[in-house]
């Protein structure tokens, strides 16, 4: 309860502080490429429940089409405005309309698209689906910027299936077993620093 109160306090000052941000991007997007703002992927949430992520769109239109959902910053089918989106994490943004309408929480599991939900096995599951998914956690502050390390890889999908999936599940499922409301404060606090940084 005390967690949910927090995600909708916090969630509603991030989007209306932010607000003037938003409409800036949003225009730039508009601008730099055709296609829509907003990015809505397919989602895996709490329980095995599917919903759609809100992001800032950082490609070009239809690009799930033209590759898989691992980008890297080198990425062809990020547009010129997503490039310095992705870099400083502001398509994230959106995200807090998730967490407002309870989808997400602001401290949870990264949420992953059914093809990597499917490869999970039946006690990850049952671990890291259990919360609500989040827009930070441990696993996001090990591996902040997650488009650098797939940087130059000739196969983005391999690359994050061997070099950062199998740590990304194990601090998920660290994460879930020793939650606690101040954990939540700590890993907002050192995601907030690392944005800055």
């Amino acid at each position: 309860m005390l967690k949910r109160l927090f995600d909708i306090i916090l969630s509603l000052i991030g989007l209306i502080t932010t607000f003037p941000i938003l409409i800036i991007i949003a225009v730039i997007i508009k601008i730099d490429s055709k296609g829509p703002v907003f990015f809505k992927g397919l989602r895996i949430g709490k329980e095995g429940k599917p919903f759609r992520i809100y992001k800032f769109r950082t490609m070009v239109s239809d690009a799930e089409k033209l590759g898989g959902s691992s980008t890297s910053i080198d990425d062809p089918r990020l547009t010129k405005s997503g490039r310095f989106l992705k870099k400083y994490q502001l398509d994230e943004l959106p995200q807090l309309i998730n967490v407002l309408i309870g989808e997400m929480s602001l401290v949870g599991p990264r949420p992953e698209v059914p093809f990597y939900v499917d490869k999970m096995s039946k006690e990850e599951k049952d671990i890291i689906l259990s919360v609500k998914p989040g827009m930070t956690d441990l696993a996001s502050l090990w591996n902040f910027h997650e488009g650098e390390i797939l940087k130059g890889s000739l196969d983005p999908e391999k690359t994050y299936m061997e070099r950062i999936r199998p740590t990304k599940l194990k601090l998920q499922k660290e994460y879930v077993e020793t939650r606690s409301f101040v954990m939540d404060l700590k890993i907002i606090f050192k995601t907030i620093l690392k944005i800055f940084q």
